[in-house]
């Protein structure tokens, strides 16, 4: 495939897609709240799931209600994760109404890795904040996360792919994003939090994601700034 790089530096509605290289070392910058830009992630398989770990690292001073994932499936949440505006944090699956909130250690400007966990068989769903685990609370037992949906970093989609709103938009930095289809154990998510890594994300690896940019979306080395 036919490299490309290019970092889009103010707002337009332009789609970028990528492959390939991935975002290995990179952070993707959402720098202003608007209802037009976001990122699609193109899934290495189907999201049919009964468990999942869902992982990034996530740096924002926006302290009200954002969107952190996006899973949309027939016009439909699938899979929402929330920074809620009481400070909470929530996992939605096919509700918007009916989550599961969490009182961790608010995200901020310095980039925190932030876990996910889920098991169908159980129900047992808990956030992870730097490798600790919060409290483990039963949600959704014997439910089945559906394919054939759009996973979207940056907004949250009322139906696939439309129907943002700016007031929800994610404002930060985002990178590390890597999803598996189990549940990791506690060593390997201290480890990927010290980064470390210890399992390839067979849903999203970040090294080698395949995804398309649209909007005021900037990528840029993690660490280091990297003039154009």
């Amino acid at each position: 495939m036919k490299k490309m790089f290019l970092i889009l530096l103010f707002p337009c509605f332009f789609t970028f897609s990528f492959g390939g290289d991935g975002l290995h070392q990179k952070s993707v910058i959402f720098p202003e709240p608007t209802d037009y830009s976001y990122v699609v992630l193109n899934p290495s398989k189907p999201l049919h799931l009964t468990a999942f770990t869902l992982c990034m690292r996530v740096a924002t001073e926006k302290t009200d209600e954002t969107i952190i994932f996006a899973y949309c499936r027939a016009d439909q949440d699938e899979l929402n994760v929330w920074r809620e505006k009481n400070g909470t944090y929530s996992v939605y699956f096919r509700s918007s109404s009916d989550g599961v909130h969490f009182t961790i250690p608010p995200l901020n400007t310095f980039f925190t890795h932030l876990c996910v966990t889920w098991e169908s068989k159980s129900g047992l769903t808990a956030f992870w904040v730097n490798g600790k685990k919060s409290v483990r609370k039963v949600y959704k037992r014997g439910h089945t996360i559906l394919s054939n949906g759009v996973v979207l970093i940056g907004q949250d989609q009322d139906k696939c792919l439309s129907g943002f709103d700016i007031n929800q938009s994610f404002v930060g930095e985002i990178s590390d994003l890597n999803m598996w289809d189990y549940v990791l154990t506690s060593n390997d998510i201290a480890a990927l939090s010290e980064g470390y890594e210890v399992a390839k994300g067979n849903i999203f690896r970040w090294s080698d994601i395949s995804y398309e940019i649209k909007g005021n979306v900037i990528v840029q080395p993690k660490n280091d700034y990297s003039a154009v």
